[in-house]
């Protein structure tokens, strides 16, 4: 049985730089939050009362942290004065600055305090700035040892209440490599081995979707032993990519003209996998040319 968690009104995001902010407003606003980065610490207030007044922003997300300057100061009684009004919550984010040191070389950015200091050094006068709000926060992540789609996961389940991580959705593409290769395709099989139906008169006018082409390629025992290895294998695949935080994969499967023998497999595949519950869809590129 899923769990769901509060949907909070309105959530503040803050922490050390470097430490993922930006990539979890990102997060949040794929995921139906209105995300404002680095919002001037006075006009919070004001900000959130609209999102509570339109109907068309349920929540929202922004980020607070150390570009604000002196007015960071205020940031204490602003958040105070807002629990009292409505639901929100603060997210702070910290790292090891071993790590935001490596990412701030990585990146190549100086950190918004490295005028005169450098990187080490700004971490240590950003902690002590922030030292106020980080008691004030509710949820702390350290962002030391996760990857880009550990976060996501980490976030979205808990923003959510998704107990398990985005289902992946999979296009099975046809295709004519005379036509070119589909540039969207992540893993790309050349099905020109089995026997073409273009070169059977009664087959030639006709799609890999008509009987007859379905029949006439069925008929040759190595069609049958592709279908079930290539779908063992993608069955094998998909939960890895899916761990790795892919959403979408798109799988294409060529002949000559793009108009029976692919078209023919790419349904055959999308079949299997609907029916070992995958969310799968066929896509035929060149099945009208």
């Amino acid at each position: 049985m899923k769990t769901s968690s509060p949907t909070f009104e309105l959530v503040i995001l803050t922490g050390l730089s470097g430490s993922g902010k930006a990539s979890v407003l990102k997060i949040l606003e794929d995921d139906g939050y209105y995300a404002v980065d680095n919002l001037p610490i006075d006009l919070i207030p004001t900000f959130a009362q609209l999102c509570r007044q339109s109907r068309e922003i349920p929540r929202a997300a922004l980020v607070v942290d150390i570009r604000e300057g002196k007015a960071l100061r205020r940031f204490p009684k602003i958040f105070r004065d807002l629990q009292r009004e409505m639901r929100v919550l603060l997210v702070y984010l910290e790292s090891d600055d071993e790590i935001l040191q490596r990412r701030f070389s990585e990146t190549r950015r100086p950190h918004p305090l490295g005028v005169n200091n450098n990187v080490l050094e700004s971490l240590k006068a950003e902690r002590k700035v922030l030292a106020p709000i980080e008691k004030l926060a509710d949820l702390t992540i350290d962002t030391s040892q996760l990857t880009v789609n550990d976060l996501k996961y980490l976030i979205v389940s808990r923003f959510s209440g998704l107990a398990r991580r985005p289902e992946l959705v999979i296009t099975v593409r046809s295709f004519g490599f005379k036509y070119g290769v589909p540039v969207d395709s992540d893993l790309v099989f050349d099905v020109r081995f089995l026997p073409n139906p273009n070169y059977v008169p009664s087959c030639k006018m006709l799609t890999g979707k008509h009987q007859k082409v379905v029949r006439y390629i069925r008929s040759f025992p190595q069609t049958g032993e592709f279908i079930s290895r290539i779908s063992e294998l993608l069955v094998y695949l998909l939960p890895h990519y899916g761990r790795e935080g892919k959403s979408y994969l798109t799988v294409s499967f060529g002949c000559t003209g793009g108009r029976h023998r692919s078209v023919f497999i790419a349904d055959a595949i999308t079949q299997y996998l609907v029916a070992v519950g995958c969310r799968a869809k066929a896509s035929h590129r060149d099945i009208r040319k």
